[in-house]
């Protein structure tokens, strides 16, 4: 009897040793299961995301160029050209491409079986419940500078170290350029132009590529220009009165029928052809799709330092 007893009480203690075991791996899957989500802050208050979301799609044209600057490729973009600017064409290569960016294109983003979405207020809000229904749907605030936009991105990833490392990569690159375009273009003038339909906007350095060009580098602006305004509107016939050493031009639209009109009305002009920077061959076109974001994204100013770089390094050989 006494051997029973013991053999029972070695059973009832086997038996309780696997209870405890199994409540305790169900406990470890319940932690697992917290640590594979987290909340965040957004417009619309608290958000639960995955922790590590491996199919973000981030909306306006944008936020895919910050998604990629901080190592996170997107499943899906949608961009305001007919095509994408020429720094992204590598890594967007496997990206699904949903057109033109003027509405999200909801059928589409539901294809791409995003488990992120990022959107910013000003463009997505009036669409948050069908985003939402789609994937945890983070909506962040507007910004003037993009450096707080990536800011936002990155706290939301996790990754705020990097977002740092970046814009700092991106400053020093740049105070780099500018020491070598002192030497290579020196006192020289420079002037960004915009081909519109029937005119044509020249660039102060108060606004994005003329501020990219005259204060970000340094390059010598027009001594004209006045310094109240941040860009004129102005017809052909007033264009020599604004005669730089270097102009870099860019077409509003290349698409466009009428921007391409003023464009060929423009080269045939003899007041054009009159011009410096024409007679010295030194009129640079610049893409549109490619510097369309410059002044708004990273990847965007750190291709147009190497564009513009390349100009002047190509002048001087």
């Amino acid at each position: 009897m006494r051997q029973v007893r013991q053999g029972m009480a070695f059973c009832m203690a086997v038996v309780l040793t696997l209870v405890i075991t199994a409540c305790s791996g169900q406990a470890q899957v319940t932690a697992g299961d917290t640590a594979d989500v987290r909340v965040v802050n957004s417009e619309k208050g608290e958000i639960t995301i995955p922790a590590r979301p491996a199919r973000v799609i981030g909306l306006s044209v944008v936020y895919p160029e910050f998604l990629q600057a901080l190592g996170v490729t997107p499943v899906a973009v949608q961009n305001y050209q007919e095509e994408l600017p020429t720094y992204l064409e590598e890594p967007f290569k496997d990206t699904l491409k949903m057109g033109i960016a003027q509405t999200p294109n909801f059928e589409m983003i539901l294809s791409a079986n995003p488990d992120l979405i990022l959107a910013p207020t000003w463009w997505s809000a009036k669409d948050y419940e069908q985003l939402s229904g789609i994937a945890p749907t983070v909506l962040l605030p507007q910004r003037d500078d993009w450096r707080e936009e990536l800011k936002d991105i990155a706290g939301v990833l996790g990754k705020t170290e990097l977002a740092e490392k970046v814009i700092q990569d991106l400053e020093a690159k740049e105070a780099e350029a500018k020491q070598k375009l002192d030497d290579l273009a020196g006192s020289e003038t420079v002037m960004y132009m915009m081909v519109m339909k029937d005119s044509f906007i020249l660039y102060g350095d108060q606004i994005d590529r003329g501020k990219f060009l005259h204060t970000t580098l340094g390059l010598e602006k027009i001594p004209n220009f006045p310094d109240t305004d941040s860009s004129l509107s102005i017809s052909l016939e007033k264009l020599p009165e604004y005669n730089p050493d270097h102009i870099f031009l860019q077409l509003n639209n290349e698409d466009d029928a009428a921007v391409k009109q003023t464009y060929e009305d423009l080269l045939n002009s003899p007041l054009w052809k009159n011009m410096t920077a024409v007679q010295k061959n030194q009129v640079y076109t610049m893409a549109g799709k490619d510097w369309f974001n410059l002044g708004m994204s990273p990847m965007a100013n750190s291709y147009a330092v190497d564009a513009v770089l390349q100009v002047f390094e190509g002048k001087s050989k």
